[in-house]
């Protein structure tokens, strides 16, 4: 069975995407396609914040994009070495809060410890860090122009102090059309079509109404967490299921369940 994941294709140690990979086990034959770009922003002024860890209770990931700003800012002007011999070290001494295990890997790559990666999704994150932090110090979080607003809305409830920089942004990627065009072109509708974020859903949905006609009702749409489930639901599209985490093998076992004809 066809299914089409709209995400970028990452090979893992393994020389293969984890996602087609997972799926392949159920006996899904998952093609990826992109449908997101980035750029990044206010790099240094995010440099000059991670140089100041006394100033900051820690720090929070809810996204790989924002650990690739750490190693941009990284790179420039030998920042490398101050990072390796102070900084990081500074940082370990505190709390360093990220979502899933494809963001704590990059977190730990750049030689942090990481904390509550298996929380699953920002709002499980925001929980956690409400159990646990009791610094008067802000915490630092670099995010995207388009970030959701339940974690800091539920940080900003229990009083804990948060700074979030915007340190990226999503455009949309340049093939989604091409790309789309082709896959349905070669393998026809797909049983189902899983979304990453609301963006992704933003910058395809009409792409995907347009190559799939009135086919739209047969396709079983999914979600990888619940932000982009409401997204989904937002735009008038049944949600056939919500990943329970972002997870190749969460997504696989809620697919399998979704394409069973009573549904997830």
């Amino acid at each position: 069975m066809k299914v089409l994941l709209l995400k970028d294709p990452k090979e893992d140690d393994r020389g293969q995407d984890p996602y087609i990979r997972e799926l392949g086990l159920y006996g899904l034959e998952a093609t990826l396609i992109p449908v997101l770009s980035f750029e990044f922003l206010s790099l240094p002024s995010f440099l000059e914040k991670l140089s100041q860890p006394d100033s900051y209770g820690g720090l929070i990931f809810t996204s790989p994009r924002a650990v690739e700003a750490v190693e941009l800012c990284l790179e420039k002007d030998n920042k490398a070495e101050v990072w390796k011999k102070s900084l990081k070290e500074k940082w370990n001494a505190k709390s360093v809060y990220v979502v899933g295990n494809a963001t704590a890997s990059l977190v730990n790559k750049i030689g942090l410890h990481t904390e509550g990666e298996n929380c699953g999704n920002a709002e499980k994150l925001a929980e956690y860090i409400c159990s646990r932090e009791s610094s008067a110090l802000p915490l630092l979080f670099p995010c995207g122009t388009l970030k959701g607003e339940i974690l800091p809305k539920m940080l900003k409830e229990k009083g804990i102090p948060m700074e979030s920089i915007p340190v990226y942004q999503k455009i949309p990627h340049p093939g989604i059309q091409v790309n789309l065009h082709s896959y349905y072109s070669q393998q026809g509708i797909p049983a189902s079509i899983t979304f990453f974020s609301p963006s992704g859903l933003m910058y395809s949905l009409r792409y995907i109404q347009e190559l799939s006609g009135d086919n739209m009702e047969q396709i079983k749409f999914v979600a990888i967490g619940p932000t982009t489930a409401r997204a989904l639901a937002a735009q008038g599209l049944p949600v056939s299921c919500t990943a329970e985490s972002p997870t190749p093998r969460a997504l696989a076992a809620g697919l399998r369940t979704a394409l069973q004809p009573r549904g997830c």
